[in-house]
């Protein structure tokens, strides 16, 4: 790790020169590491949320999933339908909260191993990639939650460019983009397991959810 990185990476010390220390004073970010931290609690604070929605999301579907029952027993089979696919849509959401908050959950976990290496721009080059796409799975579910991870993306962007600067390392693009994608592709298989934990498939025997909700319910918003 440079000179010129160390001391962006951490608060220079107090035998520092003071001409150095106005040079960097007025040339140079925040130093790099408590801007990742600040990142991560931001990160950790949009996770916390997205919990939250899962566990309504949950409760929500519990409700539909009482009603299909009740009009199923009462063979009232259209009725059921129109439930099969309301909640149809609920776990269609309910998936991609779920994968969001994985995906961000591998972000705070690269992010905090960074803190130890220093291996920052290979490491947020990624982290960009994944929050841009989980920013974009947001906009129709939850838009709190967009602003804000699309704010913390700029946010790693920012850092990414003043580590690039001071490290004098260029980003791999295509590398970056392959290990973005397997961040969400990992996240997506467990979310897949978790969607299935939580919201359990309809009885044997009773109506099962329309074409139109099953093509959505297979294909997650990435």
């Amino acid at each position: 790790m440079s000179e010129k990185f160390a001391k962006r990476w951490e608060k220079e010390s107090d035998d520092t020169p003071f001409s150095t220390r106005i040079k960097e004073a007025v040339h140079s970010p925040v130093p790099l590491k408590p801007r990742i931290d600040h990142a991560v609690k931001r990160i950790n604070i949009q996770i916390q949320r997205l919990d939250k929605a899962v566990d309504r999301f949950t409760e929500r579907d519990k409700s539909i999933f009482k009603r299909i029952v009740d009009a199923y027993s009462k063979h009232d089979t259209a009725r059921a339908n129109v439930f099969a696919n309301e909640l149809a849509e609920i776990r269609k959401m309910g998936r991609m909260i779920i994968h969001a908050r994985l995906a961000l959950d591998q972000i705070v976990l690269r992010l905090s191993t960074v803190s130890e290496l220093g291996d920052i721009v290979s490491t947020l080059a990624p982290a960009i990639g994944v929050m841009r796409s989980v920013k974009n799975g947001m906009a129709a579910v939850f838009p709190e939650a967009e602003r804000e991870i699309g704010s913390i993306g700029n946010l790693l962007n920012g850092i990414m460019m003043d580590a690039g600067h001071s490290t004098g390392l260029n980003v791999d693009f295509q590398a970056a983009s392959e290990d973005a994608q397997k961040i969400l592709n990992e996240a997506a298989t467990v979310a897949e397991q978790k969607v299935k934990q939580k919201f359990p498939e309809l009885p044997s025997g009773m109506p099962t959810l329309g074409e139109s909700a099953r093509t959505k319910l297979s294909s997650p918003k990435t």
